[in-house]
């Protein structure tokens, strides 16, 4: 009875160890700027290297792909959880080819910038490349949001809040909460969770037209979390659903024509 009493003790202390230990390591996790991938693609677009300072004098490194801002839409691509700009050539190559400038900012943390990403600061970090656009004199009603992974909670974030021209989401996600639980079926997740990124809240507020792509084969966030997302998203709506597609969609013929007719609609 003792020997089974310690056991039992024992396993209660190793869970508590593990929550401890997911709390205070939980960013580390889920962010991920040293991971180095996709750096086999010739950069075939020219950009200007920017910095946008935030109010704690972080600079954060960006690139502006620019060909007139009076007469097209911007693009601003808010990447995902992991790597840096680099990692993100291949996809630029092909968004080059539409009619549009592109704004692509790195997080703070990421691509050597300084301070810490949370969510908190990630919204932050977008909003601040939202009014260096503005004061450049790009409007609101010219600029679309695109998310990528993580990125998606940022752009539904603000798309909720603010009237942008549209939105697109890249393998979006409906909370961090249900994908952690997905990884983490053992923990209370709700009770250890500091950044939620809660898209599936939001994303009925959001008015303006939206496009949501997203792999069948996605093993790092299932592609029924954006089918979800694509039910509750309010109307104009379109979807992009590839049976080949894992997380990081490949970025094809067809998956260009699809953001291209998007973009020209609205």
């Amino acid at each position: 009875m003792k020997y089974i009493y310690l056991s039992i003790l024992s396993l209660v202390a190793a869970y508590i160890i593990v929550l401890i230990f997911i709390y205070i390591y939980q960013r580390n996790l889920l962010y991920h700027p040293a991971e180095n991938n996709y750096l086999d693609n010739k950069i075939e677009f020219n950009y200007e290297q920017v910095w946008i300072e935030t109010d704690e004098n972080i600079k954060l490194k960006s690139w502006l792909i620019k060909k007139d801002l009076d007469k097209y839409k911007t693009l601003i691509f808010f990447h995902g959880n992991a790597g840096n700009l680099l990692n993100r050539v291949h996809k630029l190559n092909k968004l080059n080819k539409l009619d549009i400038n592109i704004l692509i900012i790195s997080w703070r943390g990421f691509s050597g910038n300084s301070g810490k990403p949370t969510e908190k600061n990630l919204y932050h970090d977008a909003k601040l490349c939202i009014k260096w656009l503005n004061d450049l004199g790009v409007t609101n009603n010219k600029i679309i949001l695109y998310g990528e992974s993580l990125g998606t909670g940022v752009a539904v974030e603000l798309g909720h809040k603010n009237d942008f021209n549209s939105i697109i989401l890249e393998s979006p996600f409906t909370s961090i909460e249900k994908a952690a639980k997905i990884y983490y079926p053992y923990l209370p997740i709700n009770l250890l969770l500091k950044d939620r990124y809660n898209s599936i809240e939001k994303i009925n507020k959001i008015t303006k037209p939206i496009l949501i792509m997203h792999g069948m084969k996605d093993d790092v966030v299932p592609y029924q979390m954006g089918v979800e997302l694509f039910k509750k998203a309010n109307l104009p709506k379109y979807s992009y659903f590839s049976k080949e597609d894992d997380h990081m969609m490949d970025f094809n013929d067809e998956l260009l024509d699809k953001i291209r007719s998007f973009i020209s609609k609205h």
